[in-house]
């Protein structure tokens, strides 16, 4: 009896530590640098690792390529976007070959590790915008809703609950 008393405490904890793990915590980034920060200094960053969120607004399959425009977010500890946070510019995730736009709808929230491949001047309707591009590495597509299940699933208390 007095080794189950001891023993839940450090399950309870190493559950709750597993589904906390945030996506990409091995990747190896510039956890400084956003996508306006790349707008404003474009020169000497190409080739520099990234990880940066966001939410899709357009899916193009190309020849070889498929280029997703993007408008970022800060992330934050889980490596998700922080979508009530103001946004930090746009960029294009550039993955190779074919991607089933179904599986990267516009206004689903994504994030990217990948490589930054330069830059490209284009409009954002009838204004001109320099978009960072973004060679994507992995992504993680969020689940629709995922910013609304942000409360801890874990309560203490004493009584009856209603919802």
């Amino acid at each position: 009896m007095m080794s189950i008393r001891l023993l839940a405490p450090a399950f309870l904890a190493t559950l709750l530590a597993g589904c906390a793990t945030p996506v990409f915590k091995d990747a190896t980034y510039r956890a400084d640098l956003a996508a306006s920060d790349v707008q404003a200094a474009p020169d000497g960053l190409q080739g520099t690792e990234v990880l940066w969120a966001g939410r899709i607004l357009t899916v193009e399959n190309r020849a070889d390529t498929t280029e997703i425009e993007v408008v970022s977010y800060p992330l934050d500890r889980d490596r998700a976007p922080i979508t009530d946070a103001p946004t930090q510019g746009r960029f294009i995730l550039v993955l190779p070959g074919y991607a089933e736009a179904a599986d990267y709808q516009a206004g689903r929230h994504l994030t990217v590790h990948g490589v930054l491949a330069g830059v490209r001047v284009g409009r954002v309707q009838e204004a001109e915008y320099v978009y960072p591009l973004v060679r994507g590495r992995a992504v993680h597509v969020w689940p629709w809703g995922f910013m609304l299940d942000r409360r801890p699933r874990v309560s203490i208390g004493v009584g009856v609950g209603i919802r």
